[in-house]
């Protein structure tokens, strides 16, 4: 059967496709970084722009519905931005560290309230899928260049794109990388688009529930084979276990209510008793081995936590210390504040920079998970999304939101998409498949 043509017909599916389908473009020329956040800012324009216009007649239908969660969003990430100033001023940091702080701001936390918000915008969901499975046919078309690379002994970096100057967390956002080798062991790892191996993992997971929904067998093989290799040559630990589960948690969340899901949680529950001593020793065997993958990386982890955890506590509780800081020998000289995302808030924002995450992530799981009750589109939609939320739920503990939307950023989409979509627009998006809508002219 012929896959089903899906070409992008407003404006915001423009931006969205041609940014997605080009991930590896800008990747090769070190412009990523940069790019998705222009794109992100150009829609938030466009948004308000028909928000704030006058509601009359036809163009009535072109104005965004901005459902609770997603201004939820907006006052968590505005709460970001307080406690960074805030966090500055206490700390002495000075206004040039200020400045670059909030630009850095505007690139990182301010996306997870934009993106969202884009998701609120005349996108349709399947655009979102088949673009997904693309970059993944990307990967596996790119997949001889990135091992051969490392066969026939090639460098792991080619370049440094200059766009570097124009500023950026550091010359990995910037750079383009074959494979890269595991200290220690000297195993190799690919990072493929991303700036280190596990975020590879991370974007992986999003497009592996993208291509789930992908209503082509061919482009759904396609995505999912992809978007598993990408995980497996990544290493990532974390991408392993939430590729695993997290498609298995949101069935669990979304048929609770039938009889036959309630039947097999009573009987796992009563065998799960039965089992309790043997099933606690297999867990502990299960976190013994994950750990013992990447040793090293565990314990500087670990050590990172402990002093984020100590330091926050006892100098900065409430607003945090507004940077990053080098750590000492112990961890080998990485930043207290990064590799998690809670620590790295309290330690960096706060305890007001943490709930400023944690309250809008808990509200949109709770509003997805409503929606994915529904039935039809809408609670198709929103299943997806509340995927979404558990990974990045589950990547919050091994790394730092904030450096990561303009990877992430089609999950992000996706989550405005689940809370904003309602029953009454089934119609209208049946409607707007077809290239003659209205909408689109």
């Amino acid at each position: 059967m012929e896959a089903k043509r899906i070409t992008p017909e407003t404006t915001e599916e423009k931006l969205i496709w041609y940014t997605m389908v080009g991930t590896y473009g800008f990747y090769l020329v070190g412009a990523l970084y940069l790019v998705v956040p222009v794109m992100a800012w150009t829609l938030f324009a466009l948004g308000l722009w028909r928000w704030l216009k006058p509601k009359s007649g036809a163009e009535f239908q072109s104005i965004p519905n901005v459902p609770t969660t997603v201004i939820i969003w907006f006052a968590g990430m505005a709460m970001m931005l307080m406690a960074l100033l805030f966090g500055h001023s206490l700390n002495g940091l000075g206004l040039s560290a200020t400045i670059k702080s909030s630009i850095g701001w505007a690139k990182g936390w301010a996306l997870l309230a934009i993106f969202p918000f884009i998701g609120c915008l005349h996108v349709r969901p399947e655009l979102l899928y088949r673009a997904a499975c693309i970059v993944c046919l990307h990967t596996l078309l790119l997949l001889p260049l990135f091992i051969g690379a490392y066969l026939v002994g090639l460098p792991q970096n080619l370049w440094v794109s200059p766009f570097k100057l124009l500023g950026g967390p550091g010359p990995e956002f910037f750079m383009l990388n074959l494979y890269e080798l595991e200290p220690g062991t000297g195993a190799p790892r690919w990072r493929f688009f991303t700036p280190w191996a596990p975020a590879a993992g991370f974007v992986a997971n999003i497009y592996f529930l993208f291509a789930l929904k992908e209503k082509n067998i061919k482009w759904r093989t396609i995505g999912m084979v992809g978007s598993i290799i990408i995980v497996l040559m990544s290493k990532s630990r974390l991408g392993l276990i939430s590729i695993g589960s997290v498609w298995l948690v949101t069935w669990f969340l979304t048929n609770l209510g039938r009889p036959f899901v309630i039947y097999i949680i009573g009987m796992g529950t009563f065998f799960l008793g039965l089992l309790a001593m043997p099933l606690l020793s297999f867990a502990q065997m299960f976190v013994d081995a994950f750990t013992q993958a990447r040793v090293d990386s565990s314990r500087v982890r670990a050590a990172l936590a402990r002093i984020a955890v100590d330091r926050w506590a006892r100098e900065a509780p409430i607003w945090g210390h507004g940077v990053v800081e080098r750590g000492p020998h112990l961890v080998e000289y990485m930043p207290i504040g990064s590799h998690h995302t809670w620590y790295g808030l309290l330690f960096v924002k706060g305890i007001v920079g943490f709930f400023s995450l944690a309250i809008p992530m808990l509200c949109s799981f709770a509003a997805l998970w409503r929606n994915a009750l529904l039935k039809g589109r809408v609670g198709d939609a929103a299943q997806t999304g509340l995927s979404i939320v558990l990974v990045l739920f589950l990547y919050t503990f091994g790394e730092n939101l904030e450096i990561l939307p303009y990877l992430i950023w089609p999950g992000l989409v996706f989550i405005g998409l689940g809370v904003a979509m309602k029953p009454e627009q089934d119609a209208e998006l049946l409607k707007r498949a077809s290239p003659h809508s209205p909408i689109y002219r």
